[in-house]
């Protein structure tokens, strides 16, 4: 039954590891690589991530230069930077695109600090989803006589103590990532 403990503690650091990916890629004032590196880019009828086709840098204080390799590659990048949903206009340079980022407005930053719940909702969701299953696989090795009734309620109380752990580094995250959006 322990290893039914170590697949959620599993799953819950997935989801983990997944929410902080995710959220080191919504813009703040600053520019960061993992804002564009994982756009989908149409190239050559394959659709791949922007880091699979250039690589990615930072200019201080505010614009991301992406150097491609392959220069026919240059407009597909370009349509995938301005249809993307990050509001972001590219210019190109032969092998060189170049994205300014403005500075955020107080409308858009409201509108990330919303994006940005949202996703944590997604997540809270699927670290539920996921306590759900290992409860119903408590259960039916409670059912099967597998375990007994302390041991499901220990085990129950431990998968209990992990989500708990989880949803408080969730909340974490969160804070810090809305304080860096309004700063």
């Amino acid at each position: 039954m322990t290893q039914l403990l170590e697949d959620f503690k599993k799953h819950s650091g997935e989801v983990v590891q997944s929410f902080k990916k995710e959220i080191g890629g919504v813009r703040t004032n600053r520019p960061s690589p993992a804002l564009v590196e994982d756009l989908r880019v149409n190239h050559y009828e394959q659709t791949m991530p922007l880091k699979q086709v250039g690589s990615v840098s930072v200019m201080p204080p505010r614009e991301i230069n992406i150097q491609v390799w392959d220069k026919s590659a240059v407009p597909a990048v370009v349509k995938a930077i301005e249809t993307s949903n990050l509001g972001l206009s590219a210019q190109a340079d032969g092998n060189l695109i170049r994205i300014h980022l403005p500075e955020l407005s107080s409308e858009r930053r409201e509108e990330l600090v919303k994006h940005v719940k949202r996703l944590t909702e997604q997540y809270r969701i699927q670290l539920r989803h996921f306590r759900d299953e290992a409860n119903k696989k408590i259960q039916k090795s409670f059912d099967g006589r597998e375990i007994n009734e302390d041991q499901k309620f220990k085990l129950k109380e431990s998968v209990q103590e992990e989500t708990d752990k989880i949803n408080k580094e969730i909340d974490n995250l969160l804070n810090k990532k809305i304080a860096e959006i309004e700063s």
